[in-house]
């Protein structure tokens, strides 16, 4: 979506202003179904994994630029099996951030959208949230949110199971 009357971000000039609008669309997609879910605080570092590494998956999983027009319902089956616990997440974002990438390099107009995707995806490899080993307590349980020994996590670590079940809940 293009508004009139501003400079471009790319300095064409030309007049327009790019809206990154399929990135914002998966934001708030990702914002609502882990809304929905009630799992975290909005204000939370976590909430902020879950939504960034969802909006990712769903912003990425966008391979025909249907993003802002498609339904919710008619989706959610797809990013459940991208988010799932056995799926390599990962790399299929490095993948698809590539490919994202040569596209719109080809293309050489504004890219708003990438730079946000971009942007999130830098914040969940980068930021390492304090959460429980589960692996240093095989067998054992967990009876309060400060007992048992924690690990610092990359984000998406732990982003991407809570926007897995914000999806089941929903």
């Amino acid at each position: 979506m293009l508004h009139r009357g501003q400079e471009s971000r790319d300095g064409t000039g030309d007049g327009d202003l790019a809206v990154p609008m399929a990135w914002l669309y998966a934001e708030y997609i990702a914002d609502e179904l882990l809304r929905t879910g009630d799992l975290m605080p909005p204000t939370s570092f976590e909430f902020r994994a879950g939504r960034d590494a969802l909006a990712l998956t769903i912003f990425l999983s966008d391979t025909g630029g249907e993003l802002p027009g498609i339904r919710v319902v008619s989706q959610l089956e797809t990013w459940l099996s991208l988010t799932a616990y056995d799926q390599p997440w990962e790399d299929w974002v490095r993948e698809r951030m590539a490919q994202v990438t040569a596209e719109a390099a080809r293309s050489r107009g504004p890219a708003p959208d990438l730079e946000l995707a971009s942007a999130a995806w830098r914040w969940l490899e980068e930021t390492e949230l304090l959460a429980p080993d589960l692996d240093a307590v095989p067998g054992g349980s967990v009876t309060g949110e400060d007992d048992g020994p924690q690990v610092w996590t990359p984000a998406w670590q732990l982003g991407l199971p809570l926007g897995h079940l914000a999806i089941h809940l929903f």
